[in-house]
């Protein structure tokens, strides 16, 4: 079966979905065999978002992943169930400290526990924070082109949209309690309660003991910490908000979520607001715990910290495709999120979109890119890889895309910025790389007697090729001048029978040629470089190192 075959049929497709073990399938089919039990003609799919701090890939990802999972669904029942997918910001949450990675941060401490929607933004572009990183996050998913409907807490309370939810955990309150205590502290246990009153007076979200529930009035009561009296407020209307669990749950049975992945960090919170949303009489979503994601040093990426890699950050050295394909892998393993692992995306995702065409429909549904494009990927058509373009950088000193394409060009006559744009990007990718991570890193090794002279026979072999000579034919010269010692591979042996040739070689010819510790197959490197350009830096490495 053909791709064209696929677009064309979908119960031919449903069918390869049904039989594949691709993530998004297997999750899609967790909510098919829900709505067996409990038919529905809506599905809703559901990410959360904490504007406290200003977005990051994390929070994309949830996005993205959701994405995939809502298309696999579509498969699997060939489109005649509706979907939405809601973006969620819980922006009534109380500030609660000051983000380090904002301007401003005096104006911000003098609105410490207020809502969201009620701190002025230190930005000054909008008429609150929270708003302000709500239009960052949509910003940013509609730049992506997800299909998505945003949804604000704050709205949703205030509008009453929750009132009827709020009363039914006014009604269960005991139930809920009887959940929650467990597992909280003696202390907070003392003065717990699922909803936080927000104080007439000062307008912040109040951490304070309950005194009264009274369901049938649908209000609770509690003392004012700082004047002493009694105040009563409505549960409805915005007056009250329910703590993060609670509310969690409340949405869930409010909304009627279907499907919504929480970080492994959560396992527990999602156990207990699937209990709460079930004791008010909802069923609790469908979903995973997806791993968390790393910064450099190994610790959990934070967006009141800002380390890690910031959404912007990503899109100044890679592709958006090069950020779902992080995205798509392994969603249940913990993986660093940091500038070393975009060359590897930006170049996986290319070799997954130039294998797709050639594979059997059933290994298509297995293709990150298949999910990353929502099942219609675009021809692949990038002549050369990112990490050939950063080598190039690295070893032309070229930071401009005049000069690299000056290369290209000669490499492969007819390509141009006009007829690849896509690869005129990534040309821009690879020279602000080059910029902020090569370039200061760049350390060159000095050889040593035995690398010196195998450098000078590599030197004077490159000379005595044509011009033009292919790719393929100066990765054999290149390969056999290696075939010595030290780097003689005695495991892998060569076509010929022959030792092998070890990665220490390439390698060596990357730390002494370019100061870097690895890069593209030389061969091709040489290629798009130029033969003559290469001896010429031989001949410079050698002279530095005389």
């Amino acid at each position: 079966m053909s791709v064209i075959d696929l677009a064309a049929s979908p119960s031919d497709l449903r069918a390869l979905a049904e039989q594949s073990n691709a993530w998004p399938f297997e999750q899609a089919k967790a909510i098919v065999a829900r709505l067996k039990k409990n038919p529905k003609d809506e599905v809703l799919f559901e990410t959360g978002y904490g504007p406290s701090g200003l977005p990051h890939i994390g929070t994309f990802g949830e996005v993205a992943r959701t994405t995939m999972v809502r298309h696999a669904f579509r498969v699997l029942t060939e489109d005649k169930i509706k979907t939405r997918l809601l973006a969620f910001s819980d922006d009534m949450d109380g500030l609660r400290k000051v983000p380090d990675n904002v301007p401003n941060k005096e104006l911000l401490e003098q609105h410490l526990g207020k809502p969201l929607t009620k701190v002025p933004d230190p930005f000054g572009t909008h008429p609150s924070f929270g708003q302000h990183n709500n239009a960052r996050l949509r910003a940013f998913l509609d730049q992506f082109g997800f299909d998505y409907e945003f949804a604000s807490s704050t709205e949703y309370y205030t509008s009453g949209r929750f009132d009827a939810a709020l009363l039914r955990m006014l009604e269960r309150i005991e139930k809920v309690m009887a959940i929650m205590l467990p597992s909280l502290r003696e202390e907070r246990a003392a003065s717990y309660s699922p909803f936080l009153p927000i104080c007439p007076r000062t307008g912040l979200v109040l951490y304070v003991p309950v005194t009264a529930h009274d369901a049938k009035a649908g209000t609770i009561s509690y003392e004012d910490p700082e004047t002493k009296e009694s105040v009563t407020v409505p549960v409805t209307g915005g007056r009250c908000k329910l703590q993060w669990k609670p509310d969690w749950a409340m949405r869930w049975y409010a909304l009627g979520v279907d499907y919504e992945m929480a970080g492994k960090d959560l396992i527990d919170s999602v156990k207990l607001s699937g209990k709460i949303c079930s004791a008010l009489g909802g069923t609790p979503p469908e979903g995973f715990n997806y791993e968390l994601f790393l910064d450099e040093k190994g610790q959990k990426i934070s967006k009141s910290k800002g380390n890690g890699l910031t959404i912007d950050e990503w899109l100044r050295y890679a592709s958006p495709e090069s950020l779902s394909l992080f995205m798509y892998r392994e969603p249940k393993a913990a993986k660093r999120l940091y500038f070393d692992v975009i060359p590897r995306n930006v170049d996986d995702y290319q070799q997954f979109l130039d294998g797709f065409r050639r594979q059997e429909a059933r290994q298509q549904l297995q293709n990150p890119v298949w999910h990353i494009h929502s099942g219609k990927p675009p021809h692949a058509d990038m002549p050369v890889t990112f990490q050939l373009l950063l080598t190039l950088v690295s070893s032309s000193n070229a930071e401009n895309a005049e000069t690299l394409w000056g290369f290209i060009g000669r490499y492969r006559p007819g390509v141009t910025p006009q007829t690849h744009p896509k690869l005129d990007a990534m040309v821009g990718y690879a020279i602000n790389y080059y910029r902020d991570f090569v370039a200061p890193t760049k350390q060159f090794r000095e050889p040593t007697d035995g690398e010196r002279a195998a450098l000078q026979d590599l030197r004077d072999a490159l000379a005595n090729m044509p011009a033009n000579a292919s790719a393929e034919d100066i990765q054999n010269v290149v390969y056999e001048i290696g075939r010595r010692e030290p780097f003689l591979d005695m495991v892998r042996k060569g076509k010929d029978g022959r030792p092998g040739v070890s990665l220490d070689w390439f390698n060596m010819l990357y730390q002494v040629l370019l100061g870097q510790e690895k890069g593209p197959r030389f061969g091709s490197f040489v290629a798009v470089y130029g033969v003559q350009n290469a001896v010429n830096m031989i001949d410079g490495a050698l002279a530095r190192s005389s």
